[in-house]
């Protein structure tokens, strides 16, 4: 089949690389001109692990091009993807502006059949203000062309995208025509070998579906992290808890990890943007609002423990940060809890100086505009003249580092863990004092 992919991000890259991959012609558009000229030159501008190769494989096998032009995007596709952003708004709704942009493109230009879904995370009701605008722009033409729109949310996670999209758990369609539904069931069947993963529904209940599933998972976070703080005031360790829930099989091991909150692109904005529809339709979002909350508030976690420790004047501190991707396997900095965490360090006078495997660059963008932030190439030169270590993102290369290297390097011997990743006792035999989330602290003699 031949398919258009509006909008060259994260989303439409690796939509349209693992939609090549299974032998379709696709063409992504988007209107940054170095950013398709990059792609075009094998530039990728994220890093998602194997995404490279795909485009790359791809676009030599002549399945996969890049370009500016809409007008060429829409006559290329029968199936035209819209993956554009929807970042949110002041209010936390999302901006719905280069969405309804494409759809009147789309519309100055369609002269065939063509299905037109939304493949970003939009709320519900987009569908419909979709049509509206593709119509509006037919009507100014004086054309009569039929359309579709439909709802196929995406539900890929970062650092597993690839796998995620080519074995996917569940394919969400949302569509009121039937000519719409045959179309899709083929794009798809490549990935519906093993058994029927679509799932057809109306159009709102779709993009409910995409809202809901990142909300249920943020509450978990959020709950597992409000239970952490319980813990620590009564004494309890909130892994064995975490244990102790996760083997019940109506709540399971996924999602319960307490840390120093969730950040990226999806659910910070999603539980917002969600929260906002419900106000719109009349209703409060108690637990949305509490889940946002939580989210905020244990991103301080971290700082007031080191707080409590050095006190709040933090001037002449010096600290490694390991991790500042909000999660492993990407360089996504979006709402990341090291944002919050380094910002109120240095606001406290502390110096920091910090590693990730591939988030570097970004982060230099990121901490642009603050003063006493450096990077380091490897993990053990950020420990340079150091007093601790404040660990935020659980990468696998820090799961079983040096610790007497650690402990030889830090001149007050102490590790801030914000994800858990180390065992208390096995720190405690190095001389190294603990500060976790959900446990007390562990102190060396």
């Amino acid at each position: 089949m031949k398919v258009t992919i509006v909008g060259s991000g994260y989303v439409g890259l690796v939509s349209g690389a693992c939609l090549a991959d299974v032998g379709n012609d696709v063409l992504c558009m988007d209107a940054d001109h170095v950013k398709i000229d990059d792609l075009k030159q094998g530039r990728i501008p994220i890093y998602e692990p194997g995404l490279e190769d795909l485009i790359s494989v791809n676009s030599k096998a002549g399945r996969l091009a890049f370009t500016t032009d809409l007008s060429e995007a829409v006559q290329f596709g029968q199936i035209i993807f819209i993956a554009v952003g929807t970042p949110p708004d002041e209010d936390g709704a999302a901006d719905l502006k280069h969405v309804l942009a494409v759809a009147q493109g789309i519309g100055n230009s369609l002269t065939d059949y063509r299905v037109i879904v939304n493949k970003s995370t939009v709320p519900v009701g987009t569908a419909q203000k979709v049509r509206t605008e593709v119509q509006s722009r037919l009507d100014q033409r004086a054309l009569d062309v039929d359309f579709s729109v439909v709802s196929n949310p995406e539900f890929l996670k970062e650092g597993a995208a690839i796998e995620d999209f080519l074995k996917p758990d569940r394919i969400v369609v949302g569509s009121d025509s039937e000519r719409a539904r045959r179309l899709m069931r083929e794009l798809y069947a490549p990935f519906n070998r093993s058994h029927d993963r679509l799932m057809f529904m109306d159009l709102p209940s779709a993009e409910l579906t995409k809202y809901a599933a990142n909300a249920m998972l943020a509450t978990k976070i959020s709950f597992m992290n409000e239970l952490a703080n319980i813990a620590e005031r009564v004494g309890a360790d909130i892994e064995t808890v975490r244990l102790g829930i996760g083997s019940d099989p109506r709540i399971g091991y996924h999602f319960i990890y307490p840390g120093c909150g969730y950040g990226g692109s999806c659910f910070p904005k999603d539980v917002q943007a969600l929260a906002r529809t419900s106000h719109e339709n009349g209703w409060e979002p108690r637990i949305l609002n509490a889940v946002e909350a939580v989210n905020q508030k244990q991103k301080e976690s971290i700082v007031e423990k080191i707080v409590s420790r050095f006190g709040s004047s933090l001037d002449g501190r010096h600290f490694a940060v390991w991790g500042l991707a909000f999660k492993p396997n990407t360089d996504d900095m979006r709402e990341a809890p090291s944002n919050t965490i380094i910002r109120a360090l240095v606001n406290f006078g502390a110096r920091i100086t910090a590693f990730d495997p591939v988030a570097v660059d970004e982060a230099k963008k990121t901490f642009c505009d603050l003063e006493g932030v450096s990077f380091s190439a490897d993990p053990y030169s950020a420990l340079e003249g150091a007093d601790g270590l404040i660990l935020l993102t659980e990468w696998k290369a820090f799961r079983s580092p040096d610790l007497a290297r650690i402990r030889e390097m830090l001149s007050e011997g102490v590790i801030f863990d914000g994800r858990n990743v180390f065992d208390p006792k096995i720190l405690s035999q190095y001389g190294l004092d603990y500060y976790s989330i959900g446990r007390r602290p562990i102190l060396s003699d």
